[in-house]
């Protein structure tokens, strides 16, 4: 509703919280009713309330300021928890309810509680804030005419999200029920990827017991919170006071009969004879009318017709054909993505993500075929200009086409050519979303129509930096660290033109991320990832990238998985089918060892995308860590396929030949890979990610040698060991000893910043295994091998026992080396006997008794 400000109140020498409503907001509602709506918040004074301190105009904008508090937000809390002790919960509910009693005591009705609006100081003492602002919103017949919501659907009461003007006290009740039901079992009652969906669950499920998701919960606060979520009004606490009553100890004989049946615990006992009720009759009409699109907030529709009811639609948007100058490529690549989003919103529609899609960029195929291969109903294509004038004007020229491919022959459902200046292009993509709805004959409600119409940005020059950072670090999927400093410079122009641009923050979260997991693990990198990714939370917190972006950051610097899983799994609560959380969640299931669990997950993502790069790849990599090597080499070809310049692909492809213990046959994959991926890149690839430079053939290895550090992003301790691990192997031992003090010198430069760098401490100790250092060799890598042991991540601690194992076998510690050895032949990692037999790394152990029982057991 506004953008909030720490501001100085100058007079008083205070700092306040200032409020400036957002000029659509200001202009519907008029300064005269503002006014008074603020006034009647400003005289609520309650101990739980946070009260209004002074309003005004200025320049046209409506403000109020209300007292800083210097503490958190429930909702930031809740992200940082998910869930909160009982008696926490039950605390915090308790005094709102006493606020909001007070409140609708005096006549006023909050409409808006919500996690976001209640405030916990450092005190420990519980605020609600922004009282009469959602009244005042509500209240505001321009306002309501246009359909706005006035809300937030997870927490709104079903006669509020269907659209009812008179509101008393048991709507808040409701929503403080949500509220509650959230703080103890981690999610709200009712959740779903958009506002139709969570509302439509409301008006036809039954009303959730919390004690289903949490046990422990107590019966009487079990039963209060289900009540207090009713779906009709009359069945909820007739006031927010006896809520809060019903949620102390003592008052467990006091709560009614529940609408929906509870949960049977050795702690608890049933009530007598619980009943299940229907939706009545009135909201299952509702539900039907929303089921048939007449809309979701105020069961309003576009245009004079509704939706047929002729299932879901789906929809490929292929890569638009750039008609400009090939350096606006870019701009193409940028619209189509951005189309594509927006018709992502619409209701009904399920459009195929753009990994997918971006396959066909600039294909000869027929589209009957593409379609086949999609399993889509309908495909757009397009093409794009952008045409700058003499003047310094600028123009976008867009044709688009929606073909219908249902039929035994193609025809065109749509097609219209907009030409529009540059500062309309965000106006131009929510034209197409409505047209294309029109013509599926999908009505939209005002909710969709406002996001459809929504701007990431309001800045032409931001979204055109945020465009080139897409292309470098989406559309080509390029992690190298040399090419994300690239996206991140223009990703960080974007935001330096306009620092509310939830997107682009998202995207510099992930990007410096992975820049500390590919290059040097800077902590202040670390920290610029941490931080992008929360204040793009802070912005949009129901945008699928931030909650990306969070998951990244918790994943590849602070290396705590259960945090990203956290992240991954609100995310398919906002989007069940996001095949980037699918993927994600597959990985994590593979450091835990839950392989089944982790190719169920990667399977389902390379159905919901399937022509994604990432679920190709991660799908691959669980089944060959499975030891499905056949069904492995299938994905990764597959995924080579949509992606012959993706290195992780050719490398994933690689181990599995070098798991069933083919080296020529492995030779042979690297030696056929894409002639456009330069040959110092290739060799540096396998040179410095799972040390397969032993891989490489002869030639292959002898330009690796003649490498600089620029090849490895300047870091010259990946560059050092990296060179004497192939001298070494080849026999070369002065000059392995060379490059490994080279290694040495730079790793420990890195680990005074980084001290508990797990992976460079291992190099370290490997390095100085090169040197003859053999106390200092194992003391180091049995420290790295510990931070990061299999039992806390069974991939990435496996290749770090891996590691210590050579670092025993250079040391001469052979028993050391094969005691590690025998435990991962034990467990779903790359290493087999056919791997041993071909390594030149355990080469010192063949004739070693035990080494050849362990070749002996197979391939």
């Amino acid at each position: 509703m506004a953008t909030v400000f720490l501001a100085q109140d100058l007079k008083h020498k205070r700092e306040v919280a200032l409020k400036v409503l957002h000029p659509e907001l200001a202009h519907a509602l008029g300064p005269e009713r503002f006014h008074r709506e603020v006034e009647l918040a400003a005289r609520l004074q309650h101990p739980h309330i946070l009260t209004v301190l002074d309003s005004g105009v200025a320049g046209g904008y409506l403000w109020f300021t209300m007292p800083f508090v210097d503490g958190e937000s429930l909702r930031v809390r809740l992200t940082r928890e998910r869930q909160l002790a009982v008696d926490e919960a039950v605390r915090i509910a308790t005094e709102a309810s006493r606020a909001l009693d007070y409140a609708h005591r005096h006549g006023v009705i909050h409409r808006d509680i919500k996690p976001e609006n209640i405030l916990l100081t450092k005190d420990g003492d519980t605020l609600v804030a922004d009282f009469g602002i959602a009244r005042a919103l509500s209240s505001a017949e321009r306002l309501t005419e246009t359909g706005m919501a006035v809300g937030t659907p997870a927490y709104m009461s079903p006669e509020q999200a269907a659209g009812e003007r008179d509101l008393d006290a048991r709507t808040d009740v409701y929503a403080l029920g949500t509220v509650l039901y959230e703080m103890l079992a981690g999610e709200p009652p009712f959740n779903g990827p958009t506002a139709q969906a969570i509302i439509a669950k409301r008006f036809s499920g039954e009303v959730p017991n919390v004690r289903a998701a949490r046990p422990s919960v107590p019966d009487n606060v079990a039963q209060a919170t289900t009540r207090a979520l009713a779906p009709v009004a009359a069945d909820r606490f007739p006031s927010a006071a006896e809520f809060g009553k019903a949620l102390m100890p003592s008052a467990s004989a006091t709560v009614a009969p529940v609408a929906a049946p509870r949960v049977s615990t050795p702690a608890a006992k049933p009530p007598a004879a619980p009943t299940r009720r229907r939706v009545p009759t009135g909201l299952l009409l509702l539900l039907v009318g929303f089921l048939v699109g007449v809309g979701v907030l105020f069961a309003w529709r576009r245009g004079g017709h509704a939706a047929k009811a002729t299932g879901v639609r789906t929809i490929a948007v292929l890569p638009f054909q750039n008609q400009g100058d090939s350096a606006q490529e870019y701009f193409a690549d940028g619209i189509t993505d951005a189309v594509r989003g927006k018709l992502s919103s619409l209701p009904g529609v399920r459009v195929i993500a753009g990994g997918s899609s971006q396959a066909y960029k600039n294909s000869t195929k027929p589209l009957p075929e593409i379609a086949r291969e999609l399993g889509v109903d309908y495909i757009m294509v397009a093409k794009v200009r952008w045409a700058k004038n003499a003047d310094g004007t600028s123009r976008v020229q867009l044709s688009p086409e929606l073909v219908d491919l249902s039929g035994a022959a193609p025809t065109t459902k749509w097609q219209q050519p907009f030409d529009a200046s540059l500062t309309d292009v965000f106006k131009v993509q929510a034209d197409i979303a409505e047209e294309v709805a029109q013509a599926l004959d999908v009505a939209l409600a005002d909710s969709v129509s406002q996001q459809l119409a929504a701007r990431p940005t309001a800045n032409l020059p931001a979204y055109d930096a945020f465009l080139r950072g897409e292309q470098l670090f989406t559309t080509k999927g390029l992690n190298d660290p040399v090419s994300l400093r690239r996206a991140l410079a223009y990703y960080q122009q974007a935001v330096a033109l306009d620092s509310t641009f939830a997107l682009a923050w998202a995207r510099i979260g992930r990007a410096q991320a992975l820049l500390y997991a590919n290059g040097v693990p800077d902590p202040a990198v670390g920290e610029l990832s941490r931080r992008a990714a929360e204040r793009a939370f802070a912005i949009d917190p129901n945008l699928p990238d931030s909650r990306y972006a969070l998951a990244g950051y918790y994943l590849n610097v602070r290396n705590d998985a259960q945090r990203a899983r956290e992240e991954y799994e609100a995310l398919l609560r906002l989007d069940p089918d996001n095949a980037l959380a699918l993927t994600g969640i597959s990985l994590l299931d593979g450091t835990i060892g839950r392989w089944d669990s982790a190719v169920a997950h990667a399977s389902k993502a390379t159905r919901v995308d399937p022509r994604s790069i990432s679920a190709a790849l991660r799908y691959g990599n669980s089944l060959r860590k499975t030891g499905r090597l056949e069904e492995a080499r299938i994905q990764l070809d597959r995924g080579r396929v949509l992606a012959p310049l993706s290195q992780p692909l050719l490398e994933a492809r690689v181990l599995v030949e070098l798991r069933a213990g083919n080296l020529d046959s492995a030779r042979a994959v690297i030696r056929g890979a894409s002639p456009d991926i330069e040959p110092a890149a290739l060799v540096a690839y396998f040179g410095n990610y799972w040390d397969l430079f032993w891989a490489l053939d002869d030639a292959q290895q002898r330009l690796l040698l003649t490498l600089t550090p620029a090849e490895f992003d300047g870091d010259r301790s990946a560059w050092g060991i990296v060179l004497a691990q192939t001298y070494w192997v080849r026999g070369d031992k002065a000059r392995a000893r060379a490059y490994a003090d080279s290694s040495r010198t730079a790793s420990l430069e890195v680990l005074k910043v980084a001290p508990d760098d797990a992976q460079r401490l291992l190099f370290l100790g490997l390095a100085q295994a090169y040197l003859g250092q053999k106390v200092e060799a194992i003391r180091n890598g049995e420290r790295g091998a510990a931070l990061m042991p299999p039992e806390k991540d069974q991939i990435t601690g496996s290749y770090f026992q891996h590691v210590l194992a050579r670092i025993y076998v250079v040391t001469g510690e052979y028993d050391k080396a094969l005691d590690i050895l025998e435990r991962l032949l034990k467990m779903s990692y790359d290493l087999s006997p056919g791997w041993l037999r071909i390594d030149p790394n355990f080469a010192p152990l063949e004739g070693n008794p035990r080494f050849e029982r362990l070749l002996a057991g197979g391939r």
